[in-house]
Order: structure tokens, then sequence, then C-alpha cells
């Protein structure tokens, strides 16, 4: 299970490269692929099918008999995207003698993870359908979608050398705009810059780049680490190790039972706080619900009462213990590495946890005999929040907070238990299983 998640990680640099792997996965196991514009009443969902749009994919697939009367969805949400350094419209600046691309922290960044480190760059980009100076070409004639990635090393974002700041182990202290600009170059400006780069990179002419949603990613592949290889360590844990249980889990069901529908959301923009058109803030999920029901003869009234007996298991990652930081933990809830998935609790709703879904899991986690740990946060500490609480409040449906215990959450680089992809892939199996 390990292999298998470390290709997906460095098949995903970007959410709109998580998207695809995961489309790629699905419909290699007979999933048919549609969009979210198109009809989806024809579609055979016992079959299973996957729309993906832009860095959000939702996947469906029904037991071989629904009562339309007695319908109920199984949902396992994640999210495809994670913190980093992304690129602005105009990027290209200088200054005395280097060349460098202007970038926005997205999300909870730890940013002195991001420094003395090589990065690529990823991400979707809209190109023009023709060539304006091919003979017939039109400029306006629209645009189309390329996903593109560099993994060379491209930039870097140098730190300031301890000669300079003395004071930076006592407190390094970094400014979003003045300190986090990377450097991709030496010289003074010229007219070559990143949308000349991009349109050489995909062999057309620079009139023809449109705009990009590009963003760096770190060139260190995943590992195994430790004495006997019982952690490991990647970019992107948070949250590609989720998404990819969920896809796993999907992939490798049998059959949901009778009158269930087995469903998986992968929603871009959970770190900045889900209020997009792909985020858990839309209407997305709601709507394909809907559609789906729909598609298994339900009606309006059928499918509002499949949703009140539904449950959405929320995946994303958890806060394992450090052994250097005890006093930032809550004393009775200490998750560990290769401990088994964590139920997440809070009483202010910042996960979406209660009792009975906590039960719930706790039965999916036994079915695939798995243990299963609890997380309470420290109660003098802000906590962070999840899908979880916005799919209970824009759907009413009851959902349960889980994820695999990490360290380094939001680091360039994250630490996991070697163990733990698998037992989460289990228990999200088995709770999509459940009759």
């Amino acid at each position: 299970m390990l292999d298998s998640l470390f290709e997906f990680i460095e098949a995903s640099p970007s959410p709109f490269h998580a998207a695809a792997a995961a489309v790629d996965r699905l419909t290699a196991v007979g999933f048919a692929e549609a969009g979210r514009s198109e009809s989806w009443s024809e579609l055979d969902v016992a079959r299973g099918f996957v729309v993906r749009d832009g860095g959000t994919v939702v996947a469906v697939r029904a037991g071989a008999a629904v009562d339309p009367e007695r319908l109920r969805f199984s949902v396992i949400g994640a999210h495809t995207d994670s913190p980093n350094l992304r690129l602005r419209p105009q990027p290209d600046s200088s200054a005395l003698g280097y060349r460098q691309l202007g970038v926005e922290v997205y999300g909870g960044v730890l940013l002195n993870s991001w420094l003395d480190r090589d990065l690529g760059l990823s991400g979707r980009v809209e190109v023009r359908h023709t060539d304006g100076s091919e003979a017939g070409g039109d400029p306006a004639t629209g645009s189309r979608t390329v996903l593109w990635r560099c993994d060379r090393a491209l930039l870097r974002v140098p730190q300031l050398a301890i000669h300079l700041d003395r004071e930076a182990n006592d407190g390094l202290k970094l400014d979003r705009q003045q300190h986090m600009t990377p450097v991709w170059g030496l010289g003074e400006p010229s007219a070559t810059g990143f949308r000349e780069f991009l349109a050489d990179e995909l062999a057309v002419e620079p009139h023809a780049v449109l705009a990009w949603d590009v963003m760096a990613h770190d060139l260190t592949p995943p590992a195994r680490i430790g004495r006997d290889s019982e952690m490991y360590a990647a970019a992107r844990i948070d949250n590609l190790a989720s998404c990819h249980a969920a896809v796993e889990a999907l992939a490798c069901l049998d059959s949901p039972a009778d009158n269930t529908a087995a469903v998986i959301v992968l929603f871009d923009h959970e770190e900045i706080g889900s209020d997009s058109a792909t985020g858990a803030g839309s209407p997305l999920l709601a709507d394909a619900l809907e559609r789906i029901a729909q598609s298994l003869d339900a009606g309006r009234e059928q499918y509002l009462r499949a949703v009140a007996r539904s449950l959405c298991v929320s995946a994303d990652g958890a806060h394992a213990v450090h052994p250097n930081y005890p006093e930032r933990h809550e004393p009775q809830h200490l998750p560990l590495l290769n401990g088994g998935p964590v139920i997440k609790t809070n009483v202010n709703v910042r996960y979406a946890t209660d009792a009975r879904t906590h039960a719930r899991f706790v039965a999916a986690c036994d079915a695939a005999d798995v243990p299963h740990q609890v997380y309470s946060h420290r109660g003098n500490l802000p906590c962070g929040s999840t899908i979880g609480p916005i799919t209970a409040s824009r759907l009413g449906m009851s959902v349960v907070d889980v994820g695999s215990p990490m360290l380094s959450m939001h680091s360039a680089r994250e630490l996991g238990g070697s163990d733990d992809p698998a037992m989460l892939t289990a228990a999200l199996e088995a709770f999509l299983a459940e009759s």
C-alpha cells in the first residue's frame, strides 16, 4: 500500500494532477468518466462513474439493487490541495542581479519549511485553441486546459545566513511578501520571462498562453525512514494520503450493499476555507448526490430522506503526539504513528464527530480488524477544522472526522507511519461495504 501511495503522491504535485490521478485509477477498474455539465441519467451507477472538475473529483458506485425508498449514501470526503507557494499572474521581477518569481502563500504554510529546497512547478495552463500566427487562426476562438509540470530544480527560496541574522535560532520571523520570493536565475530583467518559459515548455507561442494556476512543489521524492523503515516522509501527506485511501477503498470495493450508493468526493480549496465553486462550501456535493439519486429513480422527497439516513466520513490528517512538544497535546489523547486511524472530536464542532458517528466508525475499524485512536485538541490552543463541519451544515448529513496520525503537518515535507495508510484504507473500505 505504501508504494501505491508514493506513486499517487509523485503523480500529484498539484490538486489538478491529484484529481487526474484519481480518475485514472478509477477508470482503470471500470468506472466511466463523465462531466458535470453532461447528463448522468444514462450512466450505469452499479458499474460506477467519476466526474472531475479542476482539482475536485466525485465518484460513485451503487449496490446491485437499490430501492429508492431505502436509498442511503456512504460518503468519504477528503481534499486534494495542500499549503504551498503559488505564482502570481505577473510574476517576473529582479533585484540586485537576481531574477525572481513573485508568489502568494496558499493556506497555512509552515514558511520555514520552504526555505533552501529545490522546487519544481506544476498546475494547469489555459492555452488558446489556435495559434494566431497560423493561417486561419483566431486568437478569440477559445482556450484549452493543459496540465503541466516541470520537475527540474527551477526555484529556491534562500535563507539568510546566520552571520546576517544572529537571532534566527531564537525565533525566525518570515514576511510573506518580502522573504518568500524565490530566485530562478541571475541577470537583469529581459523579454523572456515566465510566460515565455511556459510557452517553450508547452511548445506554443507566448501569446497563446492566456493564464495559469501554477504552484511550487518540493522535488524530494517520498521515502521510507527510520531504523526499521517504520515511518515515511513525503510532501502533501495532508491530504493526499486520505485521497489515496478513499480512491483505493472505492476502487477495491467488491460491491456496495444493496440500497447504498458509495461515494467519494475529493474537494479542492480546503486549506483556504472551502469557499469556491469546487470547494466543500459549494453546492457541488449536494447537487451531485441529488443527481445520483435521480439516476437511481429517486425523487426529491426520497433524496432528502436518503440524506437523513446517510453518513459522511471526513478523512483528513490527524495530529500525532510530538515527542519534543508533549505540552502541546491534550494529555489523555495522544495518537501515535502506526496506531491506526484517529477519530477526531471537538465540542465546538471544529470536527463534526458526535457519539453516534464515532460509534459507526469504530464499527468500521472493527470490521476491518484495525485499531483506532481518538484525538481531542488541547483546550488552550485554537483547533483546526476540516470539510466535516462544512459538509454537515450544508447537507444536514451526519459526519465523522477521521484521519491517519502525522507529524510536521503543513510542512513542505511531512511525516507519517508506514502502516497507517493500509489501515485507513481498510477501515474506509469496510465503511463503504457495510450493510
